[in-house]
């Protein structure tokens, strides 16, 4: 996702020194998910690159931060800024 768009992740207080997965491994997760139809704790953090509990968090963070909408509005956006968009239809 792009900086603009989700929030700036907050310090952690219970591991503090343990690395945070990125966004895009995040976002992959909630994909895999999604195009898969299986449970948040059935998600294979081998194959995707983080286990399905930090994809819900990091899915909830987003919702919360009003991340959704905004990502929307870019897209719309872009894909005016392209003449990619027909509402006419």
């Amino acid at each position: 996702m792009a900086s603009l768009l989700s929030p700036a992740p907050e310090r952690r207080r219970r591991y503090p020194g343990r690395l945070r997965v990125p966004d895009r491994v995040a976002l992959a997760g909630v994909l895999y998910l999604l195009r898969t139809g299986i449970a948040w704790r059935d998600v294979p953090a081998e194959t995707v690159g983080c286990s399905g509990v930090t994809a819900w968090r990091r899915l909830r963070e987003w919702t919360e931060a009003g991340v959704w909408p905004r990502l929307h509005a870019a897209l719309l956006a872009e894909l005016r800024r392209a003449d990619l968009l027909d509402l006419d239809d």
